[in-house]
């Protein structure tokens, strides 16, 4: 069954009409119902489409949250052969909401890095609902590091609200995590090709996406901050997300806009929760086209651009 965000009850509504019939004419054989059924099917079509070309920016941010769109280990399990998933930082423990590991993806040897929040409640709480620990950012400078030795590409997938800031996390030295982890993604001399699937919530998004290319699905945001935070420091409530959600500048488009996202994937109709194979399916031709592009590139050169690229953000025209 479907799962229907607020601002998409019209379409709940046809859709469910649509069932309906559907089931009246499967009970009985003597109502021929396809034409109500073929109207109904194309003015849910028309108003979805629709209101998908016109999403505010906090209505992509909950788009960009749907339980039901395709997280890393459904991109893993689409794209990625004979993945070995690799575990612990060395230093203090693993931490599940961050998934590493190698294996081939068409026919090439990568390391997969990603964050990922669960669907079910068990998986949830399993992954701390997509915020990492300490441990996680050390896990993935780990395999970045071994993915450089080996010169092997590094593929990260990011979907986070942002790192735990628990008490825990912070005594075992979150900051510091963080940024050494965007400091070895700066460091390698192999390319590193970043993807944001959902959310890319503040450092603990960046950690992982300070990458040669930097794409962004359709409908994911990206920013220092969430709009229900943003709203409660700017206004000392949470009552104007839906301003601060158009404050920040966080959809795809405006970071594309800014610099800082190199290309949107488009997502099918209705988000990739509609057709998770799809959208699994356009992220690997678009990262199999990067990759061709950046593989064979000298290892000092890889640095360079992406170092060059960053810095290029912060400088004043």
């Amino acid at each position: 069954m479907q799962s229907y965000l607020d601002f998409e009850k019209p379409i709940a509504e046809l859709e469910g009409k649509v069932r309906e019939l559907e089931h009246l004419a499967g009970s009985a054989e003597d109502v021929d119902v396809s034409a109500e059924i073929d109207t109904l099917r194309e003015k849910a079509d028309q108003l979805l489409r629709r209101l998908y070309e016109n999403l505010t920016p906090w209505q992509k941010v909950q788009v960009a949250r749907h339980p039901e769109r395709p997280q890393l280990p459904d991109y893993i399990e689409g794209l990625i052969d004979g993945f070995m998933p690799l575990a612990g930082d060395r230093l203090y423990g693993e931490d599940k909401a961050v998934i590493g590991g190698l294996g081939r993806f068409r026919g090439r040897a990568v390391m997969v890095i990603g964050i990922t929040k669960g669907r079910s409640t068990q998986t949830r709480l399993e992954r701390n609902f997509g915020m990492a620990r300490p441990e996680g950012y050390r896990k993935a400078q780990r395999l970045m590091r071994l993915a450089d030795r080996f010169s092997v590409p590094v593929l990260t997938l990011v979907d986070t609200p942002g790192a735990y800031p628990g008490v825990g996390a912070e005594e075992r030295g979150q900051a510091e995590a963080i940024a050494r982890s965007i400091e070895t993604c700066l460091d390698i001399r192999v390319p590193l090709i970043a993807t944001i699937i959902g959310e890319g919530g503040s450092g603990g998004a960046i950690a992982l996406a300070a990458g040669n290319r930097v794409f962004m699905l359709e409908h994911a945001v990206y920013s220092v901050i969430s709009p229900e935070a943003c709203s409660s420091i700017l206004w000392k409530d949470g009552a104007n997300t839906r301003e601060a959600a158009e404050a920040l500048k966080l959809t795809a488009q405006d970071l594309q806009r800014l610099g800082i996202a190199d290309e949107v994937i488009e997502e099918p109709v209705g988000g990739a929760q509609r057709d998770p194979a799809t959208m699994v399916a356009r992220v690997g031709e678009r990262l199999e086209k990067a990759l061709d592009e950046l593989l064979g590139t000298d290892g000092d050169e890889i640095r360079r651009q992406r170092h060059e690229k960053f810095l290029a953000m912060g400088r004043a025209a």
